[in-house]
């Protein structure tokens, strides 16, 4: 028996690209992000999807909305996949971490790195792969629905396809895409990566 992941990373903020947000309150889909959400809607919406989990941040529940409403689910919150705790660099803008020699070192070391005062990308993956278990167990031949965050997806991606976590970098998830991993105990295999649904 196979569990079907639609991993979906949240839509699109007014911050992407020029704030790391982390686990910042209050950061909300901007009129393009509702946009892509309504979008990614009418992508899942003929998916049989039997069950939407989505992160608690703001932007992730946004996104998640009108695809639960579309597909007559009520979305979960789900702790494990929500963003990764940066620590003392939530909310800086990517200017100025690109003096900070930690920042370096978090983007050329994944998998030994972590940001100050935050976790690290091991524990992420922990977190994230756990939840996909469990997952598995409760939906056995589901389709389920995650709306989740970039790292996270990558991380759970990165499992199943034996990479290690210093190759994050070398593919994207970008904001409203669809990937799709099937997933059978500790295997699996992804059909499909960063779909663009909406620009």
């Amino acid at each position: 028996m196979a569990t079907t992941f639609f991993l979906v990373r949240h839509a699109a903020h007014d911050r992407v690209g020029s704030v790391l947000c982390g686990r910042m309150p209050a950061v909300n889909l901007g009129e393009l992000g509702r946009r892509q959400a309504d979008a990614l809607a009418d992508r899942l919406g003929g998916e049989r999807i039997s069950a939407i989990y989505t992160s608690p941040l703001e932007r992730a529940r946004e996104t998640a909305a009108p695809i639960a409403q579309r597909i007559g689910l009520h979305p979960q919150a789900s702790d494990p996949i929500t963003e990764i705790d940066f620590g003392r660099w939530t909310g800086r803008s990517f200017d100025s971490l690109g003096s900070d020699p930690d920042w370096t070192r978090w983007n050329e070391s994944r998998s030994t790195a972590r940001p100050p005062g935050g976790e690290s990308m091991g524990e992420v993956q922990s977190r994230v792969t756990g939840e996909l278990s469990r997952l598995q167990q409760d939906h056995p031949e589901g389709r389920i629905v995650l709306v989740s965050h970039c790292d996270v997806i990558k991380a759970a991606l990165a499992s199943h396809l034996r990479l290690s976590l210093n190759d994050l970098g070398r593919f994207e998830i970008a904001p409203a895409s669809v990937s799709i991993l099937v997933a059978w105990g500790s295997e699996g295999k992804v059909l499909g990566m960063n779909e663009a649904v909406a620009s």
